[in-house]
Order: structure tokens, then sequence, then C-alpha cells
């Protein structure tokens, strides 16, 4: 009889548990009232087909994996778009271990697998302006969920690391419009996130520095040089660009500091505050530097940043 009891207990916990991931697998983006706190949740970034696509398979559809952190009070919240040349996401350590530290801090976090190059589209991959508008709508549904998800929806930033650091880029630069009037709620507001974070980012395009990878990838190997000028990081930049916080390192031979500097020169130029540190050492590709001298510095200038800005408020780290 004993023997029984604990099998009839085993097996309604494992029930219990299984139900509790069928759960979260099955949360869309406008379906659910609640999310429970603490937890990393994955939902496709468009119902239905996304527009400018054609297929539902691998690389066709973008996600957020999102990360909600239990308050009292809403938090602030981020986008993260890892890099990958336009081909790829370094979803490890510039997606999932960005998240685990924002969350360490208290912020929210939504990861955006945007389309891009790589997969998708019947082998064709996505060009610009794909890439942006999903960019776009992964801060849109951030602001639009805002309530549900206890953020404060004037404290959502965006984070981006190489190529992910020029969609970062032109997303804080080129916003959607608004449409006051849609039946989707998600497209009645802004996209423009109210602070950026640019690591060792693509920037230049059509320029001795240019990452070529990332350009081809994003714009096709025959772009006009209209179009090559204008998706070039730092050319939209004005007044209403969010305040920015930059890093790079000097001996990064991919992706040379000098994308960095254009941009920051931009931020400048239209009087946008701005923090930028180039470390002497470090490869491309660092994510949070751990154990790199010098370059493992910039979480923690990022985090009194960030701080200063008012986007953490917790007194974790």
């Amino acid at each position: 009889m004993k023997c029984f009891l604990t099998l009839s207990i085993f097996a309604l916990l494992v029930e219990l548990s299984s139900a509790t991931a069928l759960a979260q697998d099955n949360v869309s983006t406008q379906q659910s009232d609640q999310i429970d706190a603490a937890k990393q949740v994955k939902m496709p970034l468009w119902d239905g087909m996304p527009p400018g696509s054609k297929f539902q398979g691998q690389g066709d559809v973008p996600e957020l994996t999102c990360t909600f952190v239990e308050a009292d009070q809403p938090t602030a919240a981020i986008v993260i778009l890892p890099g990958g040349g336009y081909g790829g996401h370094a979803i490890g350590h510039e997606g999932y271990e960005i998240a685990e530290w924002f969350k360490d801090r208290g912020v929210s976090s939504a990861i955006c697998t945007y389309r891009l190059r790589g997969k998708g589209n019947n082998g064709e991959g996505y060009g610009h302006p794909i890439p942006l508008r999903d960019a776009q709508r992964a801060i849109q549904t951030v602001r639009a969920n805002a309530s549900k998800w206890n953020i404060d929806p004037e404290r959502i930033g965006v984070i981006g690391f190489s190529a992910g650091g020029h969609l970062c880029a032109t997303v804080s630069t080129r916003y959607f419009d608004v449409d006051a009037d849609s039946d989707d709620p998600i497209d009645r507001v802004s996209s423009r996130p109210d602070f950026s974070i640019l690591c060792y980012p693509v920037i230049a395009f059509g320029k001795p520095h240019t990452h070529q990878g990332s350009q081809r990838n994003l714009l096709g190997a025959d772009a006009e040089e209209s179009l090559i000028a204008d998706t070039s990081g730092e050319a939209h930049v004005t007044e209403q660009t969010p305040p920015t916080f930059l890093f790079h390192t000097q001996a990064d031979t991919v992706v040379p500091p000098r994308n960095a500097l254009d941009y920051y020169n931009a931020l400048i130029d239209h009087n946008v505050p701005a923090e930028m540190h180039v470390f002497p050492e470090g490869r491309h590709g660092l994510g949070l530097a751990v154990g790199k001298p010098g370059a493992s510095e910039w979480p923690s200038l990022c985090d009194q940043w960030l701080r200063r800005l008012g986007v953490i408020t917790s007194t974790a780290r």
C-alpha cells in the first residue's frame, strides 16, 4: 500500500511538471494576460505569417525569448539583438548570457531572433529592411505588453552586438510609423528605444573599415551606392536618438573600432548623451568579456551608466 501511494504521488508530480512546461510553450505574443515572474518564455514575434515572408519554415518565423523578473514595481526592459554578420545569431554569449546579466540587475529582457540572410525564404534568406522591421516589432511588442509584463513603457532599451550592433543603431535612429487606428495594438505604440547599447558594433557601410560580410548579407552583393550610404549606421542619427553606451576594442581586426567611432561622432554632432569605451586588447565577439583584461570592465561601466539613467534601480548585481 505504501509503495502504491508513493508511485501515485510521483506520477502526479510528473504530470504537474509536464503541464507547467506545456503551458509555458503555449504562451503567444498577445494571448497571455499574466506571465509568471522570473520565467523564460518563447513566443513568435508576429501572429500568423510575418510580413515579408512567404514561408513558415526555419528562419522564416522570428521569435522573442523573454525573461521576466519579479518586482513590486514595473521594471525596465531591454531587447537583445545578437550578432552573426546578418547570417546567423550568436545566441549564447550575445543572447542568453546577456539576458541573465540583465535579470541579475532587475531588468526584464527579450532576445529577438530577427530574420536574416542565413536561413529561410526558400534558401534566399532575408535582407534589408526585414531585420529592421523585426527589431522595431520587438520593441513595440514589449511596450504594448508593458502593463501585463510589469514593465515601465518609458524604460525600454535595446542592446546589439557586432552586426546586431548595426541593427541596434538602425532601430535607434529609424522608427516605425505609429498607426493609432490600427487593429493591431502593437502597431499603436512607438518603436523608439529609450536607451541604446552598442557592443563592438558594425556601423560603417561603403567605407574602408566596413565589415563586408555584414554589408553583403544585409544589402546583397550588388547594392546601389545610395542604399549603402543610407544604411550606414551613423546616417540617421538626430537629436531624437536615445542616450547611447558603446564599447569596442582596439585589437578588433574583424570589425575595426572606427565603426563605433563613426557612430559616437554622429551622436556628439547631434548633442546626444553618449559614453564610449575603447579597450586596447580583446578579439572580436567578446560578449561579457569575462577574464579579458581591460575589456572585462565594460559590463561594470555599463551598469553604472544604466544606474545614472535610472534604468537599473535594483541594488543586486
